[in-house]
């Protein structure tokens, strides 16, 4: 059999992980193994911070609802149970946006989750 060897493969290699390392400082753009090492570090963070942006998604939302829950005279936990109680179905991303756009709206959430409630 005859020899293979990597060079058109290789460069391709390189000059993929080299692109994707563009807008690096110094020679984690340049030098193919700084690079790389670069590039494995910034997929792993990516990996991680998409699940990671969830959370902190979650817990602004539930910080927001909280605050426009106590401008409402009531608290994040006494609302999200009687909003259970009353069998209103609205996620935290839809209450938190409506907390922000819509303050009328929520306050109307909040008086049915009252009612549920007493």
């Amino acid at each position: 059999m005859a020899r293979v060897k990597t060079g058109p493969y290789r460069r391709q290699h390189h000059k993929k992980v080299l692109k994707i390392t563009k807008g690096q400082f110094g020679t984690r753009s340049r030098l193919f193994r700084r690079a790389n090492e670069a590039m494995l570090k910034s997929m792993w963070y990516s990996y991680r911070d998409r699940r990671t942006r969830k959370r902190d998604l979650r817990r602004l939302w539930i910080t927001r609802i909280n605050a426009a829950a106590r401008l409402n005279n009531t608290t994040y936990s006494r609302l999200v149970h009687g909003m259970r109680a009353s069998h209103i179905a609205l996620n935290r991303k839809m209450l938190a946006d409506l907390a922000v756009r819509d303050p009328q709206a929520f306050a109307a959430v909040v008086a049915l989750a009252r009612t549920a409630q007493a």
